[in-house]
C-alpha cells in the first residue's frame, strides 16, 4: 500500500505543476480539466481514508468500487489530455505522469476487483453450504448420528 501512497503523491504532484501553470490559451476547453482533476483527487482521497493506517485491512469491495471510478476518471482525462495537449499547452511530463497513474490504477483495480469476486464466491458458497445442512467445521457437513464408548477396559 505505501508503493500505492508514493504514486498518489506523485499524481498530486503533477497536478499542482498542471495547475499552477498559466493559461495561456483563453479556451474555456483547458478549463474542463479542472472537473476530472478535482474528481480524481476526491477518488484518491477516498482510496486513502480506506487504508486507515499502516496495519489495517482495505475493504476489496469498497476499493473496487472507488477504483471503477478513478480509472473512469483517467479515462475522461486521457481522451482530453491527447485532444488538449498542444492547445492547452500540457507539460510532456505531466502527461506522462498521468498516462503511468491511470496504468496503475487500472492494474489496482484489477487486483482489488478479482479479490472483491473472490470473497463474494466464498461467502456464497458458504452461506449455501450452512442452508443446504453444512455448517461443520471444516466446511462439510458436519457429523451427524450418535456414537457410543466402547465398554470395558480401555
Amino acid at each position: 500500500m505505501t508503493h500505492f501512497r508514493s504514486h498518489l503523491a506523485a499524481a498530486f504532484a503533477a497536478t499542482g505543476i498542471f495547475m499552477a501553470a498559466p493559461a495561456l490559451a483563453q479556451s474555456s476547453n483547458c478549463q474542463d480539466a479542472q472537473k476530472f482533476l478535482s474528481e480524481r483527487q476526491t477518488l484518491i482521497q477516498q482510496l486513502n481514508s480506506l487504508s486507515g493506517g499502516k496495519n489495517k485491512q482495505v475493504d476489496p469491495r469498497a476499493a473496487c468500487a472507488i477504483f471503477t471510478k478513478l480509472t473512469a476518471n483517467g479515462d475522461t482525462g486521457m481522451k482530453w489530455i491527447e485532444a488538449n495537449k498542444d492547445w492547452c499547452q500540457i507539460p510532456e511530463q505531466f502527461a506522462d505522469g498521468f498516462k503511468k497513474d491511470h496504468a496503475r490504477s487500472v492494474e489496482m483495480k484489477g487486483k482489488a476487483c478479482a479479490i472483491a469476486a473472490k470473497m463474494e464466491q466464498m461467502e456464497k458458497q458458504a452461506k449455501n453450504a450452512q442452508q443446504n445442512g453444512g455448517g461443520g467445521l471444516l466446511g462439510g457437513g458436519g457429523l451427524t448420528g450418535t456414537y457410543t464408548m466402547p465398554k470395558g477396559a480401555l
